[in-house]
Parts: structure tokens; C-alpha cells; sequence
């Protein structure tokens, strides 16, 4: 199975999560182990994820449950980086899988809580989609050093945390703030965006009663480059 990579996010700092688009069919996929992806399989550490580029990952094994029916087992020793794709065939690409609106994309389970969008944990149909906001989103580092965006498709009008990769040192922790006032920058100016989206692992945020999907932003896409 080959894949463009459009969705590369950080966890923990050492952690990260990778998808992308199946070439065969436009449809996501997001590789999966047994144990967290490390970032010795990034490109710039020997490996084959980046964005825009294409990766082999070899024989792929079913394993999604509702919502993340997007995950497949590889093996990282049969991954192999095939090349990347020019920005331009990036964007097409992109455009092609692009939703403009969030339940397009997550389907009836995806719902309103608090300043964002949830998914019960064991229901929906998607975890992860790209979307074409409706209008220009905000970036911004809250009080908390936390990397947030304000998001709109018309219908939902939501805050989202953003795990974009490139937006963090290599903790994982500490914002980089010029190129996050840059990119907002470039989106007030009407710059065209595309949102990769991703449902978070399910987890108990404090004072709630239960586990759920949080919806987040993955990746910040540009037509134009941000230099």
C-alpha cells in the first residue's frame, strides 16, 4: 500500500502520529504498531514520513475500531520512502480528499461539546479528513503556551488544539512563535488553506464523566508556500 503523507502530528516529545492518502483510492489511512510510532521515523531522522511524501508501507493488517477505522498494522522495516510529491501535485491532492464541512467529514456521530467537537468513544466512521474552512481560521499560542486555532465550517464554530509537528521544538512542547505568526498572518491576508483533521484518542478529560474522541487540528496546509 502506498500513501501521501498529509497528516504528521506530535505527541509526546519522541512520539508522533503519521496518515495519509491511499493512492489507490483517496481514501486515509493512518500506519499503526503495537506500541507509539517514534521520531527516528521521520525523514529527517533516516526514515520515510513527511509530509508530501510518498511511502510504501509494504503488506498492511485491518485494525480500526469506531471511529479510527483508518488504522492499519505495518512493519516499519518494510516502509520505504518512494519520494514526494511537488507542492503543486500536494495541493490537488489535497484538494480532491477536502470536505467543507466537518460532518462531511466525521459523519452524524460528530457533535458540539464545550469549545470543540466530540466523538463518543466506539461510534462513528471516520477519525481523520481534511477540511476547506469557511472562513479564514485564527492561529494563535493561548495563556498556556498551548497552540490553538479558531475554526469554522459554516455550521461548527470551534477552538482546536493543533499538533501540527512543524509548529513545536523538538520537545514537542514549546511553541515556535514566529512561524505560528506567520502562518496566521498569511490566513487573515485570504491565503487559501486546507485543514488536515484527526479525531484524538479517546481520553477523560478532567471534570468530565467519560472518555471521548476530541476533534483537533493535524496539519495547516498553504497553496502557497510559507517561506
Amino acid at each position: 500500500m502506498q500513501i501521501i503523507v498529509n497528516h504528521l502530528t506530535r505527541m509526546n516529545a519522541g512520539y508522533i502520529c503519521v496518515a495519509g492518502i491511499d493512492i489507490s483510492n483517496g481514501q486515509h489511512i493512518r500506519p499503526v504498531l503495537n506500541r507509539r510510532l517514534t521520531t527516528d521515523l521521520l525523514a529527517t531522522n533516516g526514515g520515510p514520513f513527511a509530509l508530501a511524501s510518498v511511502v510504501d508501507l509494504g503488506t498492511v493488517t485491518f485494525r480500526g475500531n469506531p471511529p479510527e477505522m483508518e488504522d492499519r498494522l505495518f512493519d516499519p522495516f518494510q516502509a520505504q520512502l518512494i519520494g514526494t510529491v511537488t507542492h503543486e501535485q500536494f495541493w490537488t491532492t489535497l484538494q480532491i480528499v477536502a470536505k467543507k464541512s466537518i460532518r462531511q467529514i466525521f459523519g452524524p456521530a460528530i457533535k458540539s461539546f464545550s469549545r470543540g467537537c466530540i466523538v463518543d468513544k466506539g461510534t462513528g466512521e471516520a477519525s481523520l479528513g481534511c477540511l476547506i474552512p469557511a472562513a479564514s481560521p485564527r492561529l494563535y499560542v493561548n495563556n498556556y503556551g498551548k497552540i490553538r486555532m479558531h475554526v469554522t465550517d459554516g455550521s461548527f464554530k470551534v477552538e482546536l488544539s493543533v499538533t501540527d509537528l512543524r509548529f513545536c521544538e523538538d520537545d514537542h512542547q514549546t511553541p515556535i512563535i514566529d512561524l505560528i505568526r506567520q502562518c496566521d498572518t498569511q490566513m487573515q491576508r485570504g491565503a487559501s488553506v486546507i485543514l488536515s483533521l484527526g479525531l484524538a484518542r479517546a481520553w477523560q478529560q478532567p471534570g468530565d464523566t467519560m472518555e471521548r474522541h476530541w476533534l483537533q487540528v493535524n496539519n495547516i496546509h498553504f497553496e502557497e508556500p510559507i517561506n
